[in-house]
This record gives structure tokens, sequence and C-alpha cells, in this order.
């Protein structure tokens, strides 16, 4: 052979045979590499599955965080009603100029994000008061639902049943 009639060397292809017996073309090798779209859905799915089961614990645990603003806060109010009973012998109905809140209602934890609003109510001769911190929002989807603080000390929330646990 001379160095003009060079041989061009042959690439082997392998025989492969598909399940029904036949020979199996030889691209077949290549389609083996990736993903089915079978199998891109079934992964889908299970993150889908997932999402469904983590996103309302997520938000669970997320509406329970925004509770501690509203408890802290009717706690505060609740002390400055004693200061304020303590000095004058009645309970003050006014959030801004006599607790030294900014507005009234008070939005919480500022106005910016408002997930409760704070407000008081007093009895009229002065002797007795009842704090709230009323849900917006979001927030009204939480069990706990409204807060509220008594001058009896009374801790309660719109939903009886879960109330010592919201106090938590």
């Amino acid at each position: 052979m001379s160095a003009t009639q060079m041989r061009v060397p042959q690439i082997q292809r392998h025989r492969r045979f598909s399940p029904s017996g036949r020979r199996a073309a030889p691209c077949d090798a290549v389609r083996s590499r990736g993903f089915t779209l079978f199998e891109v859905m079934i992964v889908v799915i299970i993150v889908a599955i997932l999402a469904a089961i983590a996103f309302p614990a997520y938000q669970s645990y997320i509406r329970k965080a925004h509770r501690t603003p509203a408890k802290t806060t009717l706690l505060d109010l609740a002390a400055r009603e004693e200061r304020f009973f303590s000095a004058n012998n009645v309970y003050s109905p006014d959030l801004v100029t006599s607790l030294g809140y900014g507005i009234t209602p008070v939005p919480l934890p500022d106005a910016n994000s408002t997930y409760y609003l704070l407000s008081v109510a007093v009895a009229p001769d002065g002797s007795s008061y009842v704090a709230t911190a009323t849900a917006q929002n979001d927030q009204v989807n939480d069990a706990c639902g409204n807060f509220a603080v008594a001058s009896s000390g009374l801790k309660t929330t719109s939903n009886p049943a879960v109330a010592s646990d919201c106090w938590r």
C-alpha cells in the first residue's frame, strides 16, 4: 500500500439488540444519555408534594413569630396603665398623650408591616380597662386571633380553646 492510499480506520459499532430481539440502530447508544420527560415529571411531582406539605408549616411558624410583638406590647401597655393608675387613681383611654404611644390605634410591630393593631377600652368611671391587639392582614388566619389583657390581669384570645397555648 502506498502512502497516498492510506487506509482510514473504520469505527467499530457494537451490535445492540432491542427487547423485541431485533437489531437496534447504532444511534441508540446516543439516546441513553440525559433524562426522559417522564423522569423529569416524576421529580416535579415529588417537589410539588414536598412543597405542599412544607409551606403551610412554614406559614404557621411565621404567624407564631408575629404574635410576640402583640403580646409584649400588650403587657407593656398594661404596665403603663398601672403606672398611670397609681398616679391618677383612674385608667387612661388616651394611648398618645397619657401613655406615650405615637399614634392610635398602635400598629404592631411598626407602621410598615402591621400584623396587629393595639387599642384600649376603659370603663366610663376609669376603674378598669381591656387592652386588645387585633389581628391584621395574614395574621387573621392565625389560630390565636386577637389578644387581650384586662386590668384584672386576665389574658385572653379570640379563640378561648387555645388561649393558654397562645400566651406561652
